[in-house]
């Protein structure tokens, strides 16, 4: 599910890139191109289909029990929402019902029943129902994607990066990895099941993240840290986010300050190879944070 979102389209693009695997990629626009798969045709020479395109809406139980047929795992990844928690369990339920035997769930760290952050009290209630479901699960905790940084972009290019986490280590991972870990995780039934924790090889404090900008840009880029509610007003009335997403980016990065993070070995565990660095990311995408 989520062929278009950020895990679930770097999971597409791994599946894809192993190239033995049917894959089936769910999405609300069947009609739209699928980023990352512009001139696949879907099919190899043998005309054996690469991924098949479907139409699935979690709104739309009938579209999940269609999209589901025939189908021997899911990839269970939606938008943190204030309808999350309804439409992942109805997903799960539906799943149980057409015949899927493993879900791999993106969850979210700190995923606890008192948890600070409202968004991951929300994973705990899905985590439990899919541990009630009966099927096998694995789950996916993934910290920050660095991809969410490009969003910043615009600010850093002004010189000013806002924060409310003063100089809290703070976990990065990129996407890519995330959906090289789920990728492995759907075709190795031997390492199915279990809760996986996923940063990249380091946490890096938003200063440093300033600092850091600075010398790939050559222009200054300044850290302000703001208090949790100077955060929350600015992320609303001039990021022009709801309320409950403002809510969220403050929580999580007072989750930092109140619980320093640290990177895990996980990605390295299961892939054989370390997570792709911070720094190289910032490379990368360094056009976008260049005025």
């Amino acid at each position: 599910m989520g062929a278009t979102g950020a895990t679930g389209n770097a999971l597409l693009r791994s599946l894809l890139a192993l190239g033995s695997t049917p894959v089936r990629a769910l999405t609300r626009t069947p009609h739209r191109p699928i980023p990352g798969t512009t001139g696949t045709t879907g099919t190899t020479g043998a005309r054996r289909p690469l991924f098949e395109v479907h139409y699935a809406d979690a709104t739309d139980p009938h579209s999940l029990h269609t999209a589901f047929k025939g189908a021997d795992q899911l990839f269970l990844a939606m938008a943190n929402g204030p309808a999350q928690v309804e439409l992942e369990t109805r997903a799960i339920d539906i799943a149980a019902r057409t015949g899927i035997g493993h879900i791999v769930k993106i969850s979210a760290p700190a995923a606890e029943a008192d948890s600070p952050v409202a968004v991951s009290r929300g994973h705990h209630a899905v985590e439990e129902h899919l541990k009630s479901s009966g099927l096998t699960h694995t789950i996916l905790r993934p910290y920050a994607f660095m991809q969410n940084l490009l969003r910043l972009a615009p600010g850093i290019a002004q010189g000013v990066l806002l924060g409310t986490a003063g100089d809290a280590p703070y976990n990065y991972v990129d996407c890519r990895d995330i959906g090289d870990v789920a990728a492995t995780v759907l075709t190795r039934p031997d390492i199915a099941g279990g809760i996986h924790t996923l940063t990249g090889p380091e946490a890096v404090s938003l200063p440093e993240l300033a600092a850091r900008l600075t010398a790939l840009t050559g222009t200054p880029v300044r850290y302000v840290d703001l208090t949790p509610d100077e955060m929350r007003d600015s992320l609303i009335h001039h990021a022009h986010m709801p309320g409950w997403l403002a809510d969220h980016v403050t929580e999580i990065q007072q989750l930092a300050v109140a619980r320093p993070e640290a990177p895990t070995t996980t990605v390295t565990d299961i892939l054989g190879r370390p997570p792709r660095t911070l720094g190289a990311f910032l490379h990368e995408h360094r056009a976008h944070f260049r005025r």
